[in-house]
């Protein structure tokens, strides 16, 4: 029989890093809840360069196109209805038979902040920084200031082992 996928608990999580299966660097333990990791907002974004031209959605988009960096020294305003990238401060190094999701918190989806769109999968083997798709659903403009922990890793035991070796596998910046 086989073992059903399971989310990790606090004690599983430490233990796993205790043992050097899952890295997350840099590293708090109080960032461990009770079954997630709390992840930070690192110092830069990507917006979308407003051009008042259609983007075409097909296989060869490539959103850098349409898009440009911003360091994030000081708060960015996110109005109502737009959508940036961040990514988290933390680069993350799972094993081939943990993966994850990303979860924006409660505190924040109250207020409107949604902090992915559609990508929240996390593989296994990934050895790298996460994207954060931040949007704003709410009627009031958000300020969202660099070094907040925006968003939880929850973790996850896989049947079987696989390690992802996709576009984004070595991601350190948006």
């Amino acid at each position: 029989m086989r073992a059903p996928m399971a989310v990790l608990t606090r004690d599983v999580i430490l233990a796993e890093i205790e043992a050097g299966r899952v890295r997350i660097d840099p590293f708090s333990p109080d960032q461990v809840g009770v079954a997630s990791v709390d992840l930070t907002l690192g110092d830069e974004i990507r917006v979308i360069e407003p051009s008042g031209a259609a983007i075409e959605i097909r296989e060869q988009t490539d959103y850098r196109d349409h898009t440009r960096v911003a360091p994030l020294r000081d708060p960015y305003l996110l109005l109502p209805g737009v959508t940036i990238h961040g990514i988290t401060r933390e680069r993350i190094t799972l094993p081939s038979d943990l993966c994850g999701f990303l979860e924006g918190r409660s505190r924040y989806a109250r207020l409107g902040l949604m902090i992915h769109v559609t990508s929240a999968f996390v593989q296994p083997g990934v050895q790298n920084r996460q994207v954060l798709e931040m949007s704003n659903v709410s009627s009031q403009p958000l300020l969202i200031h660099p070094g907040t922990r925006l968003c939880q890793l929850v973790l996850m035991r896989t049947e079987g082992h696989a390690t992802y070796a996709g576009r984004f596998a070595d991601q350190d910046e948006i």
